[in-house]
């Protein structure tokens, strides 16, 4: 009976592949004309996603010296509590110190993955890393470390084979750390080269990089470039001009290569919030920080933003609302403002390691702080997501500050979005060929008949479908990733035995474009 179900099924598809519908099924995205306007609180495209850091083993591996299949184990498990949670992105730290997270041919294995650098960990890990995340429909983000070397000045305990020794006039110590010279037209393209051997072997969604550029100042020290700047700075009477410019020429240069190699991949970068004070620039933002990203680490991240070199920016608002030196409710709009008119998406970067903290004052000591942060966020529009610091607080849950989150805002499932670059028409719409209850819920099967379909959105309805039945997340009830080859599946298991159900399909390209919904099945 079931191969005979299977077999008329098939022949189903293929009569609706070959033969079009007299009428094709509506587009199943916002802004259609007869529909109300999208819930802010149930957006389809919204980034959630936790920071996994590997420098000095923060988050994974929790530990040097783990086995390959202890790794495996500890990052997997990241990945499910990620995905209980309702996250749908992962931000993997894969080059923390010049070094790799996978067999580069330009730089050693991390430390932070055996205690040794250099020594093979017995596996790659951003194979497994990437692979795992697709097969939980979770976008993968590698973040790399531009310029730093070592968590320490000593050179000598570095590989021999390591860049920084072979080239010792690359670094420059400082602050308790090796950091390579960003002044260095050598440098600047070796880090290029660097990330770029991975952008091209493995199949990331995103390079991403976090506020580290020329390091924090340290009182008392001075990162001494001075030679290089007599050098190489001939066209700049100002060193921070030039500093900035060398910077410039990374992202600029980084972005242009991702973008020639693989247009899908997109680049994003985490800064520290504060560009510059408003009483250091009346185009500041209302703060009064003592580090200004412009003045003190050399990065022009509002410029980033306006010349679109970069496809997402999170600045680190990591205060609370009402803070009076930098109050997350005005930062917010600021970086809103910034971004306005732009391709580039804003995400924030939130402070979870400030819940509960001892030192930290009245507000992160609220359950609901983190809560109302999101929530303010849904009167700004050009916010489209949020990233949590670091996945070792998000599994602590202090004050269950995540739970409230998920059950305030991640009450429906919802995907990445599209960077304003990569906006296009969806896929074709997929076909629902089998549906029925099971002892685990409704189960559908449909056929995709888009190659570029890399993953399909579930919805469902009590009453009639109707084009603006997906006009945002409230009828979104999962996500899939596509499977290569035979009838793509999913099993709804909140749905209610004795309730009639509507169900749609829809598929969505690699960089989260939708495509038209399938015609609806249902199931009773």
């Amino acid at each position: 009976m079931r191969l005979r179900r299977l077999l008329g099924a098939t022949l189903v598809i293929g009569a609706l592949l070959t033969t079009p519908p007299a009428a094709a099924a509506e587009p199943a995205v916002a802004g259609h004309p007869t529909c109300p306007a999208p819930d802010p609180a149930t957006p389809k495209q919204q980034l959630r996603a936790e920071w996994i850091a590997s420098v000095t083993n923060i988050d994974w591996p929790s530990r040097t010296g783990l086995t390959a299949d202890e790794q495996k184990a500890e990052l997997t498990r990241w990945y499910d509590e990620a995905v209980g949670l309702g996250l749908n992105a992962v931000v993997v730290q894969v080059r923390p110190t010049a070094d790799a997270f996978w067999p580069s041919p330009l730089e050693p294995w991390s430390r932070w993955l055996s205690g040794q650098q250099g020594v093979d960990p017995g596996y790659d890990p951003l194979a497994f890393a990437v692979a795992e995340a697709h097969k939980r429909n979770l976008e993968f983000h590698g973040w790399f470390n531009p310029y730093r070397v070592s968590m320490n000045t000593d050179v000598d305990a570095l590989v021999p084979t390591h860049p920084a020794r072979v080239h010792p006039d690359w670094v420059i110590p400082y602050g308790g750390k090796l950091y390579y010279d960003p002044g260095l037209p050598e440098v600047q393209r070796f880090t290029v080269d660097a990330i770029m051997d991975a952008v091209r072997r493995y199949d990331i969604d995103a390079v991403h990089f976090d506020d580290y550029f020329y390091p924090y100042p340290v009182a008392g020290q001075t990162f001494d470039d001075a030679a290089t700047f007599a050098e190489y700075g001939g066209a700049f009477d100002d060193i921070a001009d030039w500093r900035r410019d060398n910077i410039d020429t990374l992202i600029s240069g980084l972005s242009a290569a991702i973008r020639a190699e693989k247009p899908w991949v997109t680049f994003g970068v985490s800064p520290f919030a504060i560009w510059r004070n408003s009483s250091t620039d009346p185009e500041g933002s209302p703060t009064q920080g003592g580090v200004q990203t412009y003045d003190d680490l050399y990065a022009d991240t509002r410029k980033w933003v306006r010349e679109e070199w970069i496809d997402y920016i999170v600045p680190q608002v990591y205060w609370n609302i009402g803070f009076e030196v930098a109050d997350y409710a005005k930062l917010v709009p600021w970086w809103s403002d910034v971004v306005a008119g732009t391709d580039v998406s804003l995400f924030i970067g939130q402070a979870n390691y400030k819940v509960a903290a001892p030192a930290q004052g009245p507000p992160w000591h609220d359950p609901n702080e983190m809560s109302r942060h999101l929530t303010f966020n849904r009167d700004h529009p050009e916010v489209r997501g949020d990233i949590y610091f670091s996945a070792v607080q998000v599994r602590a849950n202090r004050l269950e500050h995540m739970s409230i989150v998920k059950a305030d805002h991640y009450g429906r499932p919802a995907v990445p979005p599209t960077a304003g670059r990569l906006v296009a028409a969806g896929p074709r719409s997929p076909v629902i060929a089998l549906s029925g209850r099971t002892a685990e819920g409704v189960r559908l099967r449909w056929v995709g008949t888009d190659k570029r379909s890399a993953s399909y959105a579930v919805y469902r309805v009590t009453g009639r479908w109707t084009p603006c039945s997906a006009v945002d997340a409230r009828n979104l009830v999962g996500t899939v990733r596509a499977s290569h080859g035979g009838l793509q599946s999913f099993v709804d298991r909140t749905a209610e035995r004795g309730t009639s159900y509507t169900y749609a399909v829809t598929a969505l390209d690699r960089s989260h474009n939708e495509g038209r919904a399938s015609h609806p099945r249902t199931v009773r």
